[in-house]
């Protein structure tokens, strides 16, 4: 089947599990709008990689590991600040798994992140103590890869963590914003788009 892009080019999926669609423990707002366009977008793509957020039971990063803590406010965990959640993407939960409607037939790749319980990992590259390696990026450059096509969930988390790792690691990052959904929890979404665009990502609608 021939495709639109290089051989040199991935598109990355990021975390479009069942927790962080609507119904789910940290649904993200119109999250599964971007099932139906990924599935029209991958396959234009040689190659497909994606990510799954994988916590264990009394993460770090789960509001109710801290009592008193609610979901949304933040702590001082050992790398830095460290925002607070419910509960979500507990490692072999139904939560955990990829959104029913999204095909994985694409997918050649797949890095779970955030299994380690005292530190949350937003980037497909790096865990939240920016040191942590996942692997992807060695994989990415070991495979030849040279630009980099990141969609879903959440915008201005895991996208965007990822796209700017990403370029900070010397890929080409490119987010697609239309097949993402973010969470814009006090103006992050703004927030994350100025950011990306600082870091070199190309921000774009349509691909």
């Amino acid at each position: 089947m021939a495709t639109d892009f290089r051989a040199d080019e991935a598109l990355v999926v990021i975390d479009v599990q069942k927790d962080f669609c609507p119904g789910g423990a940290l649904a993200v707002t119109d999250g599964d709008a971007v099932v139906e366009i990924i599935n029209a977008l991958s396959p234009r793509f040689a190659h497909v990689v994606a990510t799954q957020d994988w916590h264990p039971a009394g993460h770090l990063s789960f509001a109710s590991s801290h009592p008193g803590k609610a979901p949304f406010e933040t702590i001082e965990a050992d790398y830095g600040l460290q925002t607070l959640w419910s509960d979500h993407c507990v490692k072999g939960s139904d939560g955990a798994a990829f959104h029913p409607g999204l095909d994985l037939n694409p997918v050649e790749l797949i890095v779970r992140k955030g299994f380690r319980p005292e530190i949350d990992s937003y980037s497909a590259f790096f865990e939240n103590d920016r040191k942590t390696t996942t692997g992807l990026a060695g994989a990415l450059r070991e495979r030849g890869f040279r630009r980099l096509y990141f969609v879903g969930l959440a915008t201005d988390f895991c996208v965007a963590y990822s796209a700017i790792d990403a370029a900070r690691e010397g890929f080409e990052a490119v987010v697609l914003l239309d097949a993402c959904r973010g969470i814009d929890l006090g103006g992050s979404l703004d927030a994350a788009i100025a950011e990306m665009k600082a870091a070199g990502v190309s921000v774009v609608n349509g691909a």
